[in-house]
């Protein structure tokens, strides 16, 4: 890359209302490449523009100066506004997958967070290794190097057993494997946010407003609440609904020996993939975010312009109520 792009800042991004119109499809979120103006101070701004919205490769162009492998940028740029976030595990996976070769340094995971991952994809998947390995010796002391071959980027040949009970054929195995080790990554990072985001339904009612509100605001601001938690309540639904999906198939395939329908539903997933990733950033923003804000120990209050404005975002990020109905 530029010596420009070098210095760039990639985000996902929600998209505002009038944001969407830079863009020839509907679109809730886009990946947003921003050049600072000044690296050593980011509070001055810089340049941006959304990969996808009409016209960006004029911009990307101008953006990055006269440097060579314009095509390979582009290539990456949209390889990564394929993906639903920016979450480091899917992210080197995806990139790898596509045959770009990407320092490990941008994808770095913390060893806390990684260890817990591999204990909570040991357990999810201990069924399934038994299946798979039952006529391998010192298959139980084998299982943490079998999940550390899952996770990492590369092809390992020891998942070959699995790849046999999955009846993936090699040209579909790098494809159906990615999908798996998405959703054991959603649920996992799912995992870890429930007893969050069941906080954020608690807190929500309890929340005091600081200072004088008229009466019209008033009935406005509990209004956005019911509408929010009316939301909040689609997406945790529609999440589980593509989790409840996975754990049919899977509980299919470890019980019942159903090894076509788990196949048949990793290859035939992509669409059911990115909804869950979509729906995994969406309530980690809403519940990490809503922690920044009101942090525990300290009153839970804020004046009802930073309130409005919090629970707007929120609002906004989970869509109007026809794109729910659409996706009911």
């Amino acid at each position: 890359m530029g010596q420009s792009l070098n210095g760039s800042v990639i985000v996902r991004h929600r998209l505002r209302e009038q944001e969407r119109e830079a863009f020839d499809r509907i679109r809730f979120s886009a990946t947003k490449l921003i050049i600072p103006f000044e690296r050593s101070d980011l509070g001055l701004g810089g340049r941006s523009l959304f990969v996808g919205e009409v016209g960006w490769l004029d911009i990307f162009e101008e953006l990055r100066g006269d440097f060579p492998d314009f095509a390979r940028d582009v290539a990456v740029l949209e390889a990564v506004d394929e993906l639903p976030s920016l979450d480091p595990f899917l992210l080197r996976e995806h990139l790898k997958r596509r045959g770009f070769d990407i320092s490990t340094t941008y994808f770095e995971i913390s060893a806390p967070d990684l260890s817990r991952m591999q204990r909570f994809v040991g357990s999810e998947i201990a069924k399934l290794i038994e299946l798979a390995y039952r006529d391998s010796d010192g298959q139980e002391g084998n299982i943490t190097r079998l999940v550390e071959a899952l996770l990492s980027a590369r092809t390992d040949e020891r998942l070959e057993p699995l790849r046999l009970t999955l009846r993936l054929e090699k040209e579909h195995y790098k494809e159906g494997i990615f999908a798996w080790k998405g959703f054991l990554y959603y649920k996992w990072v799912l995992n870890t946010l429930w007893a969050n985001l069941r906080d954020v339904f608690a807190e929500l009612g309890k929340v005091r407003v600081i200072g004088p509100v008229d009466s019209e605001t008033a009935v406005e601001l509990e209004q956005l609440k019911q509408r929010l938690r009316h939301k909040m309540e689609r997406q945790v639904k529609s999440v589980m609904n593509h989790l409840n999906t996975y754990d049919e198939v899977f509980g299919q395939l470890t019980q019942d020996g159903n090894a076509l329908a788990f196949r048949d539903f990793l290859l035939k997933s992509p669409d059911m993939f990115l909804s869950l990733g979509e729906g995994c950033g969406l309530v980690s923003h809403i519940a990490t975010y809503w922690r920044y804000q009101f942090p525990r120990g300290r009153p839970l209050a804020a004046n009802v312009i930073q309130l409005m404005d919090t629970l707007q975002d929120f609002e906004l990020s989970l869509g109007s109520e026809t794109s729910e109905a659409a996706a009911a």
